[in-house]
């Protein structure tokens, strides 16, 4: 688990997340329905969604703290992945409509727009997700918070959109004023096809990471080798001739099951003397990543280690 600094600070980004989805909804509704542009109320309804998801999210961060229960043996932060699959899979969804909506549209003739307005709501919309989605970023880095930086993943897709509408309505406004005029009307649809299109990737990649945790799949190997090279470096005084490892990434907390089969040599002289190397141990690893949770299993007949 995070410690409780940690956590007012997810709180508070989150917050922030959820009280700048509002403002963002309200000014692109409000600016899809001035100009008449579709790729804005894409961004308006993509808005809308995570506004939402931010009030699921909070809620959600404030389970993932609680401890274990009767309830949730291993505590609650199985819900994260499970919220971060959700909301990648809403973005999708969202994402394939659009694109259909926008060829249909294309196929009946395009629509116009009111680009000059437009311009000015791209260049606000732009500057102020990628700002949001910068702070969410750098604070993420510092709290081990899936849910901020996935909620970072989204502003910064947003970003995207509202860059991408505002180039497009850049270039929709040339058109209007030159000779081919006639195709100024096609921008808007075919802008929403490319940005459709487009950010599928990002919400994909996080859905597919989010699956992984929810399956219960082993972490990236290289981090696997990591953990075992600071473990192995915290039992140097113990005589083992084996460490088995087993890593489990659910949310914010990495677990870890550890069976050290011990050798002829090994002495132990009490109970607490197990202990002593445990809380060592974790100590240690939790000072290089405060999210690892570990139990250690002593055994010699190596097969237990399975």
């Amino acid at each position: 688990m995070v410690t409780t600094s940690h956590a007012q600070d997810e709180q508070r980004l989150l917050k922030l997340s959820l009280y700048a989805a509002g403002i963002f909804v309200l000014i692109a509704l409000a600016c899809a329905l001035l100009t008449r542009s579709n790729s804005i109320l894409f961004d308006g309804i993509y808005s809308l969604i995570s506004f939402f998801m931010a009030l699921v999210t909070l809620k959600v961060a404030d389970l993932v703290e609680r401890p274990n229960d009767d309830q949730f043996h291993f505590g609650y932060t199985a819900i994260e992945p499970t919220l971060n699959l959700f909301k990648s899979l809403i973005v999708i969804v969202t994402c394939i409509f659009a694109v259909f909506g926008a060829v249909n549209s294309l196929l009946s003739g395009g629509n116009s727009a009111e680009y000059g307005m437009a311009i000015f709501y791209g260049i606000f919309a732009t500057v102020g997700c990628f700002v949001i989605a910068w702070l969410m970023k750098q604070r993420s880095q510092h709290l081990s918070s899936d849910l901020v930086g996935v909620d970072a993943k989204t502003w910064f897709i947003d970003g995207l959109l509202s860059a991408s509408i505002l180039l497009g309505f850049i270039g929709a406004w040339l058109l209007e004023h030159s000779p081919f005029h006639e195709y100024a009307p096609q921008v808007d649809p075919i802008l929403l096809i490319i940005l459709g299109l487009a950010i599928l990737p990002i919400p994909g990649q996080i859905m597919i990471i989010s699956f992984k945790e929810i399956i219960n799949r082993a972490p990236p190997k290289v981090l696997v080798k990591e953990i075992e090279q600071r473990l192995a470096a915290c039992l140097t005084e113990i005589d083992y001739d084996h460490l088995e490892l087993r890593v489990s990434k659910r949310g914010r907390d990495l677990y870890l099951l550890v069976h050290i089969v011990v050798s002829e040599e090994f002495d132990l002289e009490s109970i607490e003397q197990l202990d002593d190397i445990r809380q060592s141990s974790e100590l240690t690893l939790r000072e290089w990543n405060p999210a690892i949770l570990m139990d250690i299993l002593f055994i010699k007949d190596p097969a237990l280690a399975g």
